[in-house]
């Protein structure tokens, strides 16, 4: 009898521990819809069909989202959604031909666009919950690398619906394709926030590595590179920051400098060599808050031949509208020239857009409204973005790789010594040499 109960009690204890196992599979299955569409929703009024006329025009775009935070999510990209902002059935459905995709690796408790420190990390927490690997649990940069995997894999398993962009070569043949099949899908990888370097200049070549082709100096808090327009200090470029700058300049990365503190971005453009992109924001202009750019730096970003995307949510836009979003375009392209401003929506990240990846149509019918032409919205909608993804990606050599990409080399380091940087290299092993076609070339191979 004895030996019996102890029998049922371990049969009981094993179901037991068998449903809390289960359970806790559901939840971490769970999570990522739950919280991506309590964080991702969409706000504003209900829409109808779009104009005639919107949707003529919107029908010959190709357009370039500078910003999206999908890869923080754990989503299938390549199936369409009824949550959140972009997937790739959508991404078509808009006539998204690139689509920037930023990776997120830290956040603040309490973030909020005034002050923070870095002492808290949201990220931890939602890794843990979405299951993500070991390596990402306190390493910012496992994590940046564990979402660019993300974003190679999902192109690897389209069947060539979606490529990652490497270089120009790799851009221009994205453009080729599209003319026969417009249903295909451009990627680019993005870092938001300088921070995942963790004061080492050698995780600049490793992010190139990955596939990275442009660095957010900051995101909401200070770091080893420079100030935040929502940190404590606010502070300008660091001797690190010059060394890194130069470094990016070097292998073809572009800087973004969203979230910049103003000091941060005076002393970025003093030095710049090459277009400087702020990827999403607003302005002063039409809502003046401490997140949105002010006229003097939105001209001056302009004139390094950057661009300024404007963001689709509403501390950017100060509304819910798309009127809202055109509004600010209007504004930016008063201070900056029209062939300086461009998409730049913030879909998943954590914000309330106005629309998602599938309702650009309804971004158009707004600059139309505005009283913009169908040149000019061409040029807002993709155009600008696509002339500065030129300027700033890298150039394969004939075997496919990137001169720049090795040991920092003679001119890297004249490069380095003009930015008046700091930083030097532990292991010049560490800087492999990038091979391979680039991603569009190998189609459904990326």
């Amino acid at each position: 009898m004895k030996s019996g109960w102890k029998k049922a009690l371990w049969a009981l204890a094993a179901v037991i521990l068998l449903l809390a196992l289960l359970g806790a599979l559901a939840v971490t299955a769970l999570t990522p819809r739950i919280v991506s569409s309590m964080m991702n929703p969409l706000v504003g009024e209900a829409r109808g069909a779009p104009s005639t006329e919107g949707a003529r025009v919107h029908a010959d775009l190709a357009v370039v989202d500078l910003h999206a935070d999908a890869l923080l999510w754990d989503v299938d990209l390549l199936a369409r959604r009824d949550y959140g902002h972009v997937d790739l059935p959508r991404l078509v459905e808009g006539r998204v031909a690139v689509q920037a995709f930023a990776v997120v690796t830290k956040t603040p408790a309490g973030m909020n666009i005034e002050s923070n420190t870095a002492d808290s990390d949201l990220i931890t927490w939602l890794a843990l919950a979405q299951g993500w690997p070991p390596r990402t649990w306190r390493n910012l940069l496992g994590r940046a690398l564990h979402q660019a995997d993300k974003l190679h894999d999902a192109a690897e398993n389209s069947e060539g619906r979606l490529v990652v962009i490497r270089d120009r070569a790799g851009l221009d043949e994205l453009l080729r394709l599209r003319v026969r099949d417009p249903t295909v899908v451009g990627g680019v990888l993005g870092l938001e926030g300088a921070h995942a370097l963790e004061g080492d200049l050698a995780s600049v070549d490793r992010l190139f590595e990955a596939g990275f082709r442009s660095i957010g100096l900051t995101h909401f808090f200070d770091n080893e590179v420079g100030g935040s327009a929502h940190g404590v200090d606010k502070g300008g470029l660091t001797g690190f920051g010059r060394s890194v700058l130069a470094r990016m300049e070097a292998l073809g990365m572009a800087v973004d400098l969203a979230h910049a503190s103003p000091r941060l971005v005076d002393d970025v453009l003093a030095v710049a060599t090459r277009p400087v992109i702020v990827s999403h924001t607003g302005v002063h202009g039409t809502c003046d808050n401490q997140r949105n750019l002010d006229d003097a730096r939105l001209a001056a970003i302009a004139a390094t031949g950057g661009v300024v995307g404007i963001g689709l949510w509403e501390t950017a836009l100060c509304g819910e509208s798309p009127s809202a979003w055109a509004r600010a375009v209007r504004h930016a392209v008063t201070v900056a020239g029209v062939d300086h401003v461009a998409l730049g929506s913030d879909w998943d990240g954590a914000v309330g857009a106005i629309v998602d990846a599938a309702g650009t149509v309804y971004l158009v019918d707004a600059l139309l409204e505005e009283g913009f032409s169908q040149d000019e919205i061409h040029r807002i909608m993709g155009a600008n973005a696509l002339r500065v993804l030129r300027e700033t990606l890298p150039v394969a050599d004939a075997t496919g790789g990137y001169p720049a990409a090795g040991p920092i080399a003679a001119p890297i380091a004249w490069a380095i010594r003009r930015f008046g940087g700091t930083g030097t290299i532990e292991s010049p092993s560490r800087y492999m040499r990038q091979r391979g076609p680039s991603a569009a070339s190998r189609g459904a191979h990326e």
